[in-house]
């Protein structure tokens, strides 16, 4: 089959190299639900090769190395040719070398964070004319976030730090004249105080955002909306301002309660945590636990105390990854 009959209007060309990194990201931060996100100093690498051999070879070492497929179906390599598929491009065969250090199905953005590698690569490695299309960084985070349906974790994978996300609709007609408001997502970034610092408690079990997301109810009390809409702009003065208001600023009444039956052994360190004074929640969907400290001593004091109570809530691996400011990076050779 040639170019004209497949109607692609370009090559990927082959025995090209690119190289992404994208960190974790902790989605939430408490009441922030699908809206606010933060950068972890913790990184996925993903170095694609293009070939004129046709096909997808994937190797993957750490996180996820047992368990995931090495073909066309691995999930970075089906993002990358529907990427170039999208947007009018003949692929090239790939080889990819995943290096994953984001724990999977702990509520760290992996899914997100292998999203946006994928659509990083693709795009840097398309022919000019098609490289144009694509949109840059905000392109990038335009089909990231539409792939992963929430923006929460995606915004910070692509931009780092700390951001804000929220989607907006334009009504439109579709056939037989019903109203249809497709939605577009956006974000914006929050200059994060320098004295914040996170925690995180990672467990041994995972926990699928689709499983802790069916546990949400449709709808929740006005009060507990009221509530909750204070508390996240409390948030944002707490991490952009004033870290005092933390412990009050990170309280939820929208999500965790619900997700707690899933994850009882975080639900008990939070409330423990929490119960000391420190600004405990679930990370994205759980189970990790993000402690957002005020400043370094204060972090070492959360670690401590996540030690003593080990025997209580179960093994923990606890962290303090710092922050990642850059985002999704790419480095073409």
């Amino acid at each position: 089959m040639d170019r004209q009959s497949t109607g692609l209007d370009h090559r990927i060309a082959a025995g090209q190299r690119v190289t992404v990194t994208v960190p974790a990201t902790s989605a939430n931060l408490g009441p922030g639900f699908d809206c606010m996100g933060l950068a972890l100093g913790l990184q996925d690498t993903l170095v694609v090769r293009t070939s004129d051999q046709p096909g997808a070879r994937v190797s993957v070492s750490g996180e996820g190395a047992a368990d995931l497929p090495t073909d066309e179906s691995h999930l970075v390599a089906r993002t990358i040719l529907d990427r170039w598929r999208e947007l009018g491009v003949e692929a090239a065969g790939l080889e990819l070398e995943a290096t994953n250090r984001i724990p999977h199905g702990r509520g760290l953005g992996s899914s997100a964070a292998a999203i946006v590698s994928a659509l990083a690569a693709a795009d840097a490695l398309l022919p000019a004319e098609a490289a144009a299309k694509a949109g840059g960084r905000d392109g990038l985070f335009e089909a990231a976030a539409l792939l992963e349906g929430h923006p929460d974790n995606v915004a910070p994978a692509v931009y780092g730090g700390l951001t804000l996300s929220y989607e907006t609709a334009q009504a439109t007609l579709i056939d037989g004249g019903e109203p249809h408001r497709p939605s577009t997502m956006h974000t914006v970034a929050l200059a994060l105080h320098q004295d914040i610092v996170p925690v995180v408690a990672i467990p041994d079990v995972e926990l699928s955002t689709k499983a802790a997301r069916g546990l949400l109810p449709q709808t929740v009390p006005h009060a507990h909306a009221s509530a909750n809409a204070a508390r996240a702009g409390l948030l944002v003065t707490a991490l952009t301002r004033e870290p005092s208001l933390l412990h009050i600023g990170t309280e939820d009444f929208l999500h965790q309660s619900y997700r707690f039956a899933a994850m009882e052994e975080s639900a008990g360190l939070i409330r423990s945590l929490r119960a000391q004074g420190y600004a405990a929640v679930v990370s994205g969907a759980g189970p990790t636990v993000l402690i957002l400290a005020h400043g370094s001593e204060q972090a070492g004091s959360i670690a401590e105390a996540i030690e003593r109570g080990v025997d209580e809530f179960g093994p923990w691996r606890v962290e303090i990854p710092g922050l990642d400011v850059s985002g999704a990076m790419v480095e073409l050779h």
